[in-house]
């Protein structure tokens, strides 16, 4: 095992499959000479080439939709967008096209394509670069969406992604690519869907995925000073979902707080509220309760960022109150 970063983690993964398979390409804005906006790509044009590492002009819809079509002929395309807040520029070719030409071609046509780039909130960026679409995407069927929150679980994750022959959103963060977190140096999967409990616990459930992992894990290190034992599962994919591990662990803590950046209509966290009270009602000794962003485009201004944005005291406040304490 060997420290490394979230970004050398995502290199190794890409760098790696691109090795094993010559139909493994990357493509996206200024991933070759520039080696990444966020240097995920670094050396990786060096190695590989310009017919495999390709740079393209500022047109998602239009490489998106290369990518796909190199997908349904026999390629495994990774599209980088530069953030995910710009693939509503592409979101034709990723739900109309990549999501649903399995069905719509009786299962003559995969498209096995990765559509890859940081998520959410990443400081003073601004309404319109601050987004999370995680939720979006989940709702539609025909894709996966992965959202792993350390090195370890990305490198794991996006290899297995890049094998999937079906289309797979896989979502990062700008302000966790310089995260660093103990990564084997062997070859190893991570299957999608199956969640990952971070910290056993007694008393209480905390579900949340991506960077928001952080504020659990801290959450469940400050509660502990208090008696409180907190059990932090990570996701991992929020396509799917590991309905499983969440209701087992309801069963065992009968409390259940959600952690999500994005806003709360329609969000994961509303999904997992209604299948964990289906599933596992009579276990509940207290209402879920979803911690996420206040429902406003986010603001430019830090002091509103940080009002918005979900946090330590509201996570632990919520922790509170299923636990009737305060």
């Amino acid at each position: 095992m060997r420290e490394i970063q979230f970004r050398e983690a995502l290199r190794e993964a890409m760098s790696e499959e691109m090795r094993l398979d010559k139909n493994v390409f990357l493509m996206g804005e200024e991933v070759a000479e520039y080696n990444g906006a966020y240097k995920v790509s670094q050396g990786m044009l060096e190695e590989f080439g310009a017919d495999r590492v390709i740079d393209t002009p500022i047109a998602e819809l239009g490489f998106a939709g290369i990518g796909v079509g190199a997908a349904m002929n026999g390629l495994r395309p990774i599209i980088e967008f530069m953030t995910f807040n710009f693939s509503l520029v592409a979101i034709d070719q990723v739900i109309n096209s990549a999501a649903k030409i399995l069905s719509m071609s009786a299962g003559q046509y995969h498209a096995p394509i990765v559509f890859r780039g940081p998520t959410g909130n990443a400081g003073m960026l601004g309404a319109q670069h601050s987004q999370n679409f995680e939720n979006w995407y989940a709702n539609t069927p025909g894709l996966k969406v992965v959202v792993p929150s350390n090195p370890y679980d990305a490198k794991g994750l996006l290899k297995t992604a890049i094998r999937d022959n079906d289309p797979v959103i896989f979502m990062e963060s700008e302000v966790m690519y310089g995260d660093k977190g103990q990564v084997p140096e062997g070859e190893y999967l991570i299957p999608i869907g199956v969640a990952d409990v971070k910290r056993e616990g007694t008393d209480v459930t905390l579900v949340s995925f991506g960077k928001m992992m952080k504020i659990a894990l801290q959450a469940a290190t400050e509660l502990a000073k208090e008696g409180i034992s907190v059990e932090v599962i990570d996701l991992r994919s929020v396509r799917p979902i590991d309905y499983a591990a969440i209701v087992k662990s309801v069963q065992k803590t009968n409390r259940l707080v959600i952690l999500e950046e994005a806003w709360p209509l329609s969000s994961i966290a509303t999904d997992i509220t209604f299948n964990v009270q289906r599933q596992a009602f009579d276990y509940l000794d207290a209402p879920i309760l979803r911690v996420n962003s206040m429902d406003v485009p986010l603001p430019y201004a830090p002091t509103l960022i940080d009002a918005i944005l979900p946090n330590l005291k509201r996570t632990v406040d919520a922790i509170h109150k299923v636990l009737y304490r305060k």
